[in-house]
C-alpha cells in the first residue's frame, strides 16, 4: 500500500520546483491537490494523487533567469571566503556578453536568489551556471542528476599503464567509489573528463591517485551548454532551446 508522503518533498521528486520553492507556494495556496489549493505546510498526499501549480505560481517559475557565466580563476563558486570574491559578483549589467541574443534585459531583481548550481573551485576557470530556478539546481546537483560535465584538464607527469583505464573507472575517493567517467587523451599534455558527479575538488584528487599533477581545468559543457566564445569574466543569460538535463 502506498504511504502518504509530504507534498514538497513530492514536488522536488518530480522536478516541478524545490522543497523550500514548494513550502512557499504552499503558503500562497499556490499548490493544488487533485485540483483543490493546500495551504498547510506538512500535508501529506499519495503518490498516486496529482498535484499541480497554479497560474501565479508557473508565472513565477517563467520569470527566473539562469545564467551562464565563463568563471575566471581566483573567484569562488558560492560565497566569499578569505577575502576572494564569489562569481556572482561578476554579474552585472557591463559583464554582460554583447553577443547574448536573449530579449531579457538586465535587472537588480535577477540577483536575487541567483545561487550557483554545482561547484567550480577557486584554481579552476570555465561553465558556471547561476540560477534562481530550482528545478535547475535540483537537475545539476541533485543526488540522482545524470547531467554530463566536461572538463579539458592540463595535467604533468607520468600515467602509469592503467592510469587511464583507472581514471574511466575504478578509483575511490574518501572511501567511496567513483562513478564510471569517460576520460581520454585531447593532446599530449591534456586530458578530456567528461563526469555525472562533482566531488570536491574531484578530478585535482583523480589525476593526484595515478601519479598526476593538474595545473590548469578549465569546465566548457553542462549538459547541451557549452562554453563557447563567451570571453573569461563575462556572462550570458541560458538560450531558448539550451538543454542542461
Amino acid at each position: 500500500m502506498e504511504e502518504p508522503v509530504r507534498i514538497s518533498k513530492l514536488l522536488a521528486e518530480r522536478g516541478i520546483c524545490s522543497r523550500r520553492e514548494a513550502d512557499s507556494y504552499i503558503e500562497r495556496g499556490w499548490v493544488l491537490l487533485d485540483g483543490k489549493p493546500v495551504t498547510e505546510l506538512g500535508t501529506k498526499a499519495l503518490p498516486s494523487q496529482e498535484l499541480t501549480l497554479s497560474k501565479s505560481a508557473q508565472t513565477v517559475q517563467t520569470a527566473r533567469v539562469t545564467i551562464v557565466l565563463n568563471k575566471p580563476v581566483g573567484y569562488v563558486s558560492g560565497q566569499a571566503e578569505r577575502g576572494y570574491r564569489p562569481a556572482v559578483s561578476l554579474i552585472q549589467a557591463q559583464t554582460r556578453y554583447r553577443g547574448d541574443d536573449a530579449p531579457l534585459r538586465f535587472s537588480p531583481a535577477h540577483l536575487r536568489g541567483l545561487a550557483p548550481a554545482g561547484r567550480l573551485d577557486i584554481d579552476s576557470q570555465g561553465l558556471l551556471i547561476l540560477t534562481q530556478d530550482g528545478r535547475v539546481a535540483r537537475t545539476l546537483i541533485g543526488e540522482d542528476s545524470t547531467v554530463d560535465k566536461e572538463y579539458l584538464v592540463r595535467v604533468q607527469g607520468r600515467l602509469a599503464e592503467s592510469g587511464l583505464a583507472l581514471l574511466n573507472h575504478g578509483l575511490e575517493l574518501d572511501g567511496r567509489k567513483l562513478k564510471p567517467a569517460r576520460v581520454v587523451w585531447q593532446n599530449a599534455d591534456q586530458l578530456r573528463f567528461v563526469l555525472r558527479e562533482g566531488r570536491k575538488r574531484q578530478i585535482r584528487r583523480m589525476c593526484e591517485l595515478v601519479g598526476l599533477k593538474v595545473v590548469g581545468l578549465k569546465r566548457v559543457r553542462i549538459g547541451d551548454v557549452r562554453l563557447g566564445d563567451l570571453p573569461v569574466g563575462q556572462w550570458r543569460y541560458l538560450r531558448r532551446g539550451e538543454r542542461i538535463g
